[in-house]
């Protein structure tokens, strides 16, 4: 643990105006979720993949709706049983103390799907997810451009990860599928997207010039949307950024990188922060 750039990022905090939280897979595997970093780490959370020969990549395709909806939704079905039985860990309740002590404007960008920032309680208006939500819902055709809250039970088999039912297209009776953007895809809905977007840039434009601390946590380099964003927003006037990752935590000067996971980081950087109010 790098303690200097923590305290650098506590003293950052004590004198921000607004915080901008984004996070990659890695966010939630302190809280028992994978993180898919490369085949082997897929299939060690899907063993039944590794049998058939699949990746990430070509579990989490759009086709598969289409062609063996059985099969796309459980996948799908497993991850959205998965999401709504885990409870964020506590590194999420240390960032919302952090606004509520700090009295900070805030923005969470996520690329994540799995709805875990709403559960720990961060407004639904605060929250950009960059590819989605597997908790709403859009028809594969798609029939309109329609998006659903994902209310479905989805029983899955955990030997041949086939879902027991299929979730259908109340306009057309097509299959649904989640609101997400996977890979080769062309038919995602982003509306919901696109909205949230709007917001950020709103929050942006408000806090232009204004203190500003990105705290990113979790986000490789395999696909790199949450850290592109991160480098561009800690590079407004008035901005700095706190990279903390475990494998790839490197980040320009002046900005601050913390080699370990999210909740060791953001606990370590809250531990200097209690030492100006000790309990």
């Amino acid at each position: 643990m790098a303690l200097r750039d923590a305290s650098r990022a506590a003293e950052a905090l004590r004198h921000a105006r607004a915080l901008v939280i984004t996070a990659g897979a890695g966010m939630g595997v302190d809280s028992g979720l994978p993180d898919f970093r490369g085949d082997a780490g897929f299939w060690k959370a899907y063993p039944p993949y590794e049998r058939l020969g699949i990746t990430f990549v070509g579990a989490a395709n759009p086709e598969h709706f289409e062609r063996d909806p059985t099969f796309g939704w459980g996948f799908y079905g497993h991850r959205t049983n998965l999401y709504r039985e885990t409870v964020p860990h506590a590194g999420f309740a240390i960032l919302r103390g952090w606004i509520e002590r700090f009295e900070l404007d805030h923005f969470v960008v996520t690329s994540n799907v799995d709805g875990q920032f709403q559960k720990a309680g961060f407004p639904e208006d605060r929250i950009l997810e960059v590819h989605g939500s597997i908790h709403h819902l859009q028809c594969t055709t798609p029939c309109s451009d329609s998006i659903w809250e994902n209310r479905e039970e989805i029983p899955v088999d955990g030997e041949s990860m086939r879902a027991g039912r299929i979730p259908r297209c109340s306009r057309c009776g097509a299959v649904a599928r989640p609101n997400i953007l996977m890979f080769g895809d062309y038919a995602w809905v982003n509306d919901r997207a696109a909205r949230q977007q709007r917001h950020f840039d709103e929050f942006l434009a408000e806090n232009r010039g204004a203190r500003l601390v990105v705290v990113e946590m979790g986000a490789g380099t395999a696909i790199p949307t949450i850290r592109y964003l991160t480098e561009e927003v800690g590079s407004l006037p008035g901005a700095l950024a706190v990279r903390i990752n475990p494998r790839e935590p490197r980040i320009r000067p002046p900005h601050l990188s913390l080699p370990c996971g999210a909740l060791e980081g953001v606990a370590a950087i809250d531990a200097i922060l209690s030492e100006d109010h000790p309990a």
